[in-house]
């Protein structure tokens, strides 16, 4: 990648473009029509962001990568972290400690977008080893970078990605979506999950939800913040938790601040949730401080077990991946068998078929947490395609691993027995 300005100063000179008899008053000895000359503040000011970018790049360990906790709303406990970027290098007449966001938007302005974010997602894989059991880590990608030389670097100095989630951190246009989703589907083929953030920011968001299926979602904070004192904004909240449901995805509420915001998600049912009321960035990847955690199993107490999914669901199944069943059409199972994935994601099962009973091979047409409210389970369930209207539900654990399934009339019965007792 070349590192010369268009001004022609190469980086790392000391000479001015503005003494430059080549550069633009040179040149307009020889034109017919003056033109605007360039800013000499801006040329200085993109001069003095490249050289510090260039100097990062060359020694990549003034980049700090920190963690901040993703909490399981349901335990209690830390189910990932979020990579974030620190980079503490001064830029001369600009700044120190400057945000990120700059860093990250000059690079782009410079060209060196892909250079920059190739690092900085290179350091947090190498700290894939520190990552407790059960927890993922999120790296931060903008979209439009993505099937570039340096990104492609990056993702492959790891063997594999199955503990990685990609979470695209911008909007981009819609016709753009075409080349994403296939290099999305290049990440999710080498283990890697994708998370969409912002969710419910535009009409465009959801089309790119849509489009790419993502399996995390990202709930926009304007929609987070002030969500316990604001029923619509609650409640707009809540309806895009179903509707990740609905795609099979994890709705994470992001921004999380003060209690009553807490309490609100916790009471919703979101699996996830991240801010800095639940754990601020660190150096190291730490566990939930005692009192935050109990403030969170305080919160998700509340929520009745005789009203989630778990108290119907059938605990006692087998989870295996294709390529270990004995057959394409296997033999009836004494129990459920449940066929996952490379990243653990449930493709299908051998389950009663809801039809005459016999177990049979069949497709997982919806996948829910097991704590989720059995009444909304059941309607979910029955929205499906007649085809698959009566399937079973398969039942998973905040972090996504399957640990039982549900047949939808012992759920019909369980719902209706709830409402005549209520009544």
């Amino acid at each position: 990648m070349s590192t010369e300005l268009v001004t022609g100063l190469t980086t790392g000179s000391d000479y001015d473009p503005l003494d430059d008899a080549s550069s633009w008053w040179g040149g307009q000895k020889n034109r017919s029509r003056p033109t605007m000359p360039p800013d000499p503040a801006a040329i200085r000011r993109q001069l003095a962001w490249r050289r510090a970018i260039t100097g990062v790049l060359a020694e990549p360990e003034q980049i700090r990568v920190v963690f901040q906790p993703i909490a399981d709303l349901a335990r209690g406990t830390v189910a990932g972290y979020e990579t974030l970027a620190r980079i503490d290098a001064p830029v001369p007449g600009i700044g120190d400690r400057l945000s990120p966001d700059q860093w990250f938007g000059a690079a782009e302005e410079n060209g060196l977008g892909p250079a920059l974010e190739g690092v900085v997602i290179a350091r947090a894989l190498t700290r894939l080893d520190d990552l407790p059991p059960n927890a993922f880590l999120t790296v931060n990608v903008s979209p439009h970078l993505l099937g570039t030389p340096e990104l492609d670097e990056a993702f492959a100095s790891v063997s594999e990605l199955s503990r990685v989630v990609v979470e695209l951190t911008e909007h981009v246009a819609f016709g753009d979506l075409e080349s994403i989703t296939t290099e999305t589907r290049r990440l999710r083929s080498a283990g890697a999950l994708i998370a969409v953030d912002d969710a419910g920011s535009g009409y465009a968001g959801l089309q790119q939800i849509l489009e790419l299926r993502p399996q995390l979602v990202k709930l926009d904070r304007a929609l987070v913040a002030g969500a316990d004192r604001d029923p619509a904004r609650a409640a707009l909240a809540e309806l895009l938790g179903q509707f990740a449901g609905r795609l099979d995805a994890w709705l994470l509420a992001e921004g999380i601040e003060t209690v009553g915001e807490l309490a609100t998600f916790c009471r919703m049912g979101v699996p996830l949730g991240q801010g800095w009321l639940l754990g601020r960035p660190a150096d190291e990847m730490l566990p939930l401080a005692d009192e935050v955690r109990a403030r969170v199993l305080a919160e998700t107490s509340r929520v009745a077990v005789t009203d989630a999914i778990a108290s119907v669901m059938i605990s006692k199944v087998t989870v295996t991946t294709a390529d270990r069943c004995d057959s394409p059409d296997p033999q009836p199972e004494p129990e459920p068998l449940v066929i996952v994935d490379r990243s653990g994601s449930p493709v299908e099962m051998v389950a009663p078929d809801p039809r005459d009973g016999v177990m049979r091979k069949l497709p997982v047409s919806l996948r829910v947490l097991a704590s989720d409210a059995a009444d909304d389970v059941l309607l979910r369930a029955l929205t499906r395609s007649a085809e698959h209207r009566f399937d079973p539900v398969v039942c998973t654990d905040s972090w996504g691993q399957v640990i039982g399934i549900a047949l939808v009339d012992e759920l019909t019965r369980h719902v209706v027995k709830a409402r005549a007792e209520d009544h």
